[in-house]
């Protein structure tokens, strides 16, 4: 079988494969000097951050006895050979769990309702008014940007300890989370529908919410619970700094050095962790199920 570059002449084939060698070498190059920056900006980012590399490893073993310490209770057994003794503050833990869901699934759905009141003004194909979309971009900017940390403790200052803070910095940082997202997911729709209700006489609401809302509800909907799945392991760290939750507790006993405590708790919270994703993953699918249909 005669081949299509066998078929050309000889000077033309050897044109075509130097242009292909030159073109391999020029890749080859663009690889190495990106690979060359890459590593040069690793080792600056690892001198500004004082990374030393022999402190690690003569370090290493501090950070694995703590592991092995963690799994063990005060006389030496390992946890699983107790689990009553292990687990002695469960009742406790439990509740101080559920707080933290709370806090997580309220923060939620204030965060996910106020990013869907101002999420189609700060969409550029449903607001053209500038005035408007620029700001509602900026203050979302701010929201998602300050981390919840931060939100978080200037509410303990402001409101004391308790829940209250670590619902209110979750709510902010999901509202503007949220609201960037959804925006871009209302800038992607289809305007026709928009512009059919708007050619009725509708005004801008009523065009937003029968022309745009339905055809990204599951998407925002989707987003949300995969916030909740995030918030749910944030409001377990904002009680670190006494937002709440059962991160007081962990916090507590990381620092005092109950280490079968810490254990119990970090295992707990996994647990609850994973069972709220497999649920929301399984929503989230339904959902987008729903929507490939249509």
């Amino acid at each position: 079988m005669v081949t299509a570059a066998s078929s050309l002449p000889q000077r033309r084939v050897e044109h075509l494969d130097a242009a292909y060698r030159t073109a391999v070498r020029a890749k080859r190059r663009r690889a190495l000097l990106f690979a060359a920056a890459f590593a040069v900006a690793v080792i600056l980012a690892a001198i500004s951050a004082e990374v030393d590399l022999l402190k690690l490893a003569d370090k290493i073993g501090n950070f694995t006895s703590y592991l092995g310490r963690i799994f063990h209770l005060d006389d030496g057994r390992l946890v699983f050979a107790d689990i009553g003794e292990w687990y002695w503050g469960i009742s406790k833990w439990s509740r101080l769990l559920l707080e933290t869901l709370i806090i997580a699934y309220v923060g939620t759905a204030l965060g996910a309702a106020g990013a869907l009141l101002v999420c189609f003004a700060a969409a550029a194909n449903l607001m053209p008014k500038a005035w408007i979309r620029v700001p509602l971009r900026r203050f979302l900017e701010f929201c998602r940007t300050v981390p919840e940390l931060v939100f978080a403790l200037i509410f303990v200052i402001a409101f004391g300890l308790g829940p209250i803070p670590g619902l209110l910095a979750i709510a902010i940082h999901t509202f503007g989370a949220l609201g960037k997202q959804f925006f871009e997911v209302a800038e992607n729709i289809d305007m026709k529908p928009v512009e059919g209700v708007t050619a009725t006489g509708a005004s801008w609401p009523v065009a937003v919410r029968f022309g745009a809302l339905p055809q990204v509800a599951a998407n925002f909907v989707s987003y949300a619970l995969l916030r909740f799945e995030i918030n749910v392991r944030g409001a377990s760290i904002l009680g670190f700094v006494g937002a709440g939750g059962i991160g007081q507790d962990l916090i507590e006993a990381i620092r005092k050095f109950y280490y079968s405590d810490v254990s119990a708790i970090l295992l707990l919270i996994i647990a609850t962790v994973v069972v709220i994703d497999l649920v929301t993953e399984q929503v989230r699918h339904r959902l987008i199920e729903v929507e490939a249909r249509r």
